[in-house]
């Protein structure tokens, strides 16, 4: 094959026209490799040699352009290449690029990505070491990497988090919204021993406003089926079970 005129692409790509009516586009990389600007024709074993290239350079920018949206762990970055269908040898050798090259550190990502958890969300240190076991990050980085998180900031964390759901509580008291409050705060991430410190410090006794209202709300909804005594029992009842306590 004949090449007959080069065309600069806004990509920084190159489309190559041949003689046979038939055009690539190349990437600049694949130009010099291969001198294409003085060699003016191919070879079918030259023309594969070239397309092979382009597509391991196609693989690599993309892969290049992905990281520089947001940062990303091994696993993440790879998964996102093979779910885009390129051929698993391609993403090997660009992930392999980017590692030497630096772009691409599972370390320097789970420090970015720790302390990004840290500043704009609520998560503990399980729940985060849990994302990022899901990235493909291995336990050693993890641990050791997690410790940044320190147990100030934590409790300081579960603090907010306490104060955030006492004050959102509309239905529950007591015991009840203890065990509530200490069940949302093992989901996201952090340690009975270290919450149960904290939680000791506030009172959870059963607001009055709150055991007034669902008092009425329960009222009007069982009253349709129940009277007398028996209403009052499935009253009590149902109050119990939101650690409302309700004395005549």
């Amino acid at each position: 094959m004949k090449i007959l005129k080069y065309k600069k692409q806004t990509s920084g790509r190159y489309k190559i026209f041949f003689d046979n009516d038939t055009d690539l586009l190349l990437y600049e990389d694949v130009i010099l490799k291969y001198e294409l600007l003085l060699k003016k024709e191919l070879s079918d074993k030259k023309l594969e040699d070239v397309l092979n290239y382009n597509m391991e350079c196609d693989v690599y920018y993309v892969a290049l352009k992905s990281l520089n949206s947001r940062f990303k762990s091994v696993k993440e970055l790879k998964d996102s290449l093979i779910k885009k269908e390129y051929p698993q040898e391609y993403v090997d050798k660009a992930i392999l690029k980017l590692l030497n090259q630096g772009y691409l550190d599972d370390r320097s990502f789970s420090k970015s990505y720790i302390n990004s958890q840290i500043i704009t969300t609520s998560k503990g240190p399980n729940k985060i070491s849990k994302e990022l076991k899901s990235k493909g990050v291995s336990d050693d980085i993890i641990n050791e990497e997690i410790l940044a998180f320190s147990i100030e900031e934590q409790k300081s964390k579960i603090d907010k988090v306490i104060n955030r759901l006492i004050k959102s509580n509309k239905t529950r008291g007591g015991v009840v919204l203890k065990n509530k409050i200490v069940t949302d705060l093992i989901n996201l991430g952090y340690s009975s021993s270290i919450i149960n410190d904290i939680i000791s410090n506030y009172s959870f006794d059963t607001d009055s406003s709150i055991r007034e209202k669902e008092y009425n709300k329960l009222y009007n909804r069982l009253s349709r089926k129940h009277s007398g005594k028996e209403l009052e029992y499935k009253i009590r009842e149902k109050l119990f079970q939101k650690g409302l306590y309700y004395e005549e």
